[in-house]
């Protein structure tokens, strides 16, 4: 008979999750928890609870597909990584926290707006946006925040115009999403979300006044309307994509732009041969893996994976900086290399909650590469890439602050 490891001492479960001190590799701790043997390792949140957390590709891909693994994060042992996951539980939850067959039907009714067809359709759009915040930013002349300038308000007005947002409130949703993914406390999250969950309830009933172009528009007549939707979850869904259309699209930038800056030979090497890009924004995708909280389960069985046990009722958290590091599956992952085919990373996730704006994300970041490429081929770095502010572990990886010159 096999057997199977459970818990281990305390003093195997290192606090999870830490912080980056570079912007483009894995804190010394999580290198230690992927060259120890085994895919599972315990780990401790900052409450004192100890969760699993997957550090192999394979593992990873095989659980995030288990239907014994849960995404309820209203339940009361989902993994929260730090106090502001508690206000996930003031209001009804987007489909991001529900399990099937709930789960399907309402995902579903977002995903027309995110098809591969309908964001290729999107490109010329993109560019404009792209062209018009880098002729801002040009003339503004250097230095510049490459953040505030360009990399955050790029997704912002895209992300806006799919969903119908108007894009004259961006200061206001941009400083409340902030607040709301970087809070270190209960009470900052929950007004944080407050003000976003009022906003969007205001859009909802301009939307039932007079509907307008754009998802939330589109929710709102073809699917509230007709009872299929609650208004507190239409909001929480239209708050969740508004959100991560982005925040996450604008962390990418700014860690690519530093990553790409930090490899003169690679940025080198798109510049001459722009066919390398797509492979570029998926090794990228790999490499900086700026989601490492957003993959939490709990176990609704008992689950067995090489040897270990995950007992029903634990915590389990996919590290997916981890996993896209490993050298099972990547030759010499710690290596930035935009010839490499990184797609099967999981920078994404994996299963039915892959992330539901993936193409999207892509074709900004190519968009933009190319713009910076031909726009701005002086760009760098005005300040030594060790003097940068990095954002804690417990929040979306990036910087709120990156000084650029040309």
């Amino acid at each position: 008979m096999t057997d199977i490891a459970t818990t281990p001492q305390a003093a195997d479960a290192p606090a999870f999750p830490s912080d980056r001190t570079c912007p483009y590799q894995l804190p010394e701790g999580y290198a230690k928890l992927r060259d120890t043997p085994g895919p599972l390792h315990r780990v401790t949140l900052y409450d004192g609870r100890q969760v699993w957390v997957v550090t192999k590709h394979e593992a990873a891909r095989k659980l995030l597909a288990d239907p014994r693994l849960s995404s309820k994060r209203t339940d009361a042992n989902f993994p929260a990584t730090s106090p502001r996951f508690e206000v996930v539980r003031e209001g009804r939850p987007a489909f991001i926290g529900m399990d099937p067959p709930e789960h399907g039907p309402k995902r579903r009714m977002t995903i027309s707006e995110f098809t591969v067809k309908r964001i290729k359709g999107m490109r010329p759009e993109v560019e404009e946006i792209v062209h018009g915040f880098l002729d801002e930013m040009l003339a503004s002349g250097p230095p510049a925040d490459l953040v505030s300038q360009f990399s955050l308000p790029v997704p912002s007005m895209v992300i806006c115009r799919l969903l119908g947002v108007p894009y004259a409130d961006h200061d206001f949703f941009q400083d409340a999403s902030k607040r709301l993914v970087q809070a270190t406390d209960v009470a900052s999250a929950s007004t944080a979300r407050q003000d976003l969950v009022r906003y969007m309830d205001a859009l909802i009933t301009a939307c039932q006044a007079e509907p307008r172009p754009g998802l939330v528009s589109t929710l709102v007549t073809e699917q509230l309307a007709k009872g299929e939707i609650d208004r507190e979850e239409l909001a929480s869904t239209a708050m969740l994509l508004l959100i991560a259309g982005h925040e996450t699209t604008a962390s990418m930038t700014s860690l690519s732009a530093i990553t790409l800056l930090e490899h003169p030979e690679q940025y080198a090497a798109l510049r001459e041969d722009r066919s390398l890009i797509p492979g570029a924004v998926e090794e990228l995708l790999r490499y900086l893996a700026i989601a490492d909280i957003a993959g939490g389960r709990i176990a609704l069985a008992d689950i067995e994976i090489e040897g270990q046990l995950i007992e029903a009722g634990e915590g389990v958290i996919v590290v997916n900086s981890i996993a896209n590091r490993d050298g099972s599956v990547y030759e010499d992952p710690d290596s930035f290399d935009v010839r490499r085919s990184a797609r099967h990373h999981l920078s994404f996730g994996f299963g039915v909650h892959q992330c539901l704006g993936q193409n999207l994300a892509r074709l900004e970041l190519e968009v933009i590469l190319n713009a910076l490429l031909d726009r701005v081929p002086t760009l760098k770095l005005a300040v030594p890439v060790g003097q940068l502010k990095l954002r804690p572990g417990t929040t979306i990886q990036g910087v709120n602050e990156l000084p650029v010159t040309w």
